[in-house]
């Protein structure tokens, strides 16, 4: 069987046996048997557990679908019960190494009564067992990709994205309000009307200045097929982004679909469950061009984008035409004041915007970023507050 095949069929039973497999890793288990073809089962097996697995407790889900998959390749040896066939591969045991054994604290507490323990009669320093530090859970998931995560991991990690605070920078309104320091503008109608206690007279002048708020946050997020290892956590962004920023939400794949009501529930659950219900084309095919167009036509030359910060969590594969993804993101880059995207498969080795769409979104963003683990939505949120100069 070619490599590409046995990959993707291999892949196929491990995600549907739920595993987080995805089809990078199909693809890169095919180029792994490409470039070192297996000789035997064992090699087979060494290949695609290297490749497939990412955590120890996916391991018996992974050796029964192997055995599975590949039952018809095994030598009739292996299971005859003899005594010289070797165990099945996958099979054999896997015992986590004792913790080491506590060391007297005095000298002449070792067996025996003699020296220190681990040295020997001259005295020499005794050998001493040195423990490498682990990486926390926590730390491992945050650099771990969604796509990668099982369920459990999936749900810790959406009760850490829920801590992420978005903020906008500031903007200056048009609204006043007074400040006794002088030098700002001077508020004419509040200095007549306090001029009406001293008759008439502006004995004291009311200064102003203009008041300052944060800036507009909108996200569109792309929940098409393509994006559907990292839909989840992304719509727990945007719950959480709405329910703290006053955020606005869409969502898109063959059309476009506001969820700011929607996610606006307090109970991140429900909020996915309304988003789910309120989206028909959820996982369905990508309309990038079409979202983007209905957005700005819509909702953003209404106010909606006016010097706001426009964030598109979206891979960039799309149905629509190069050309028309590039006129939609040029005109959404006219009315935001800063647009920041979000792919999620920038992250990986060897990675270009070769996609037409995202080649024609590229030059029309202000911020690219992968987000496609927690530690990479800490540079989404960074991203989001930098302070940006205007375009023209």
């Amino acid at each position: 069987m070619a490599p590409g095949p046995l990959a993707v069929g291999l892949a196929t039973a491990l995600h549907r046996a739920g595993l987080p497999t995805t089809p990078e890793r199909a693809a890169g288990l095919a180029r792994a048997l490409q470039l070192v073809p297996p000789l035997d089962r064992a090699a087979l097996y060494w290949s695609c557990r290297i490749v497939l697995v990412t955590d120890r407790a996916q391991l018996p889900v992974f050796d029964a679908v192997f055995s599975a998959v590949f039952d018809g390749m095994l030598d009739p040896a292996d299971s005859r019960g003899e005594l010289n066939a070797p165990p099945p591969i996958g099979s054999e045991p896997r015992t986590r190494p004792a913790a080491p054994d506590s060391r007297p604290s005095t000298p002449g507490a070792a067996e025996g009564g003699a020296g220190t323990a681990g040295g020997d009669a001259d005295g020499e320093e005794p050998e001493r067992e040195v423990l490498l530090a682990a990486a926390s859970a926590e730390e491992r998931l945050r650099r771990t990709s969604f796509a990668d995560l099982t369920a459990d991991e999936l749900a810790a990690v959406r009760a850490l994205v829920r801590k992420l605070v978005l903020s906008t920078p500031e903007r200056r309104s048009r609204r006043t309000r007074p400040t006794r320091r002088s030098g700002d503008r001077l508020d004419l109608r509040r200095t007549v009307r306090r001029s009406q206690r001293s008759g008439g007279d502006p004995v004291r002048l009311v200064h102003a200045r203009r008041r300052r708020q944060p800036r507009r946050l909108v996200l569109l997020c792309d929940v098409s097929g393509s994006m559907e290892p990292y839909a989840r956590v992304y719509l727990t962004l945007l719950q959480g982004a709405v329910t703290g920023a006053r955020a606005e939400a869409f969502v898109f794949a063959t059309r476009l679909t506001r969820l700011t009501r929607q996610l606006s529930v307090r109970n991140p659950d429900q909020a996915l469950a309304r988003a789910a219900a309120a989206s028909p084309d959820w996982a369905g095919g990508t309309r990038l061009a079409a979202g983007l167009t209905r957005f700005v036509a819509d909702h953003g030359r209404r106010g909606l984008a006016r010097g706001a910060v426009v964030v598109v969590l979206s891979d960039g594969w799309a149905q629509d035409e190069p050309e028309e993804v590039g006129e939609a993101m040029r005109r959404l880059h006219r009315l935001a004041h800063r647009v920041v995207w979000v792919n999620p498969r920038k992250a990986a080795p060897g990675y270009a915007p070769l996609a037409g769409g995202m080649a024609a979104a590229l030059p029309f963003c202000d911020a690219f970023v992968s987000g496609h683990s927690l530690a990479a939505l800490e540079q989404v949120v960074e991203a989001v507050g930098e302070y940006w100069r205007p375009h023209p």
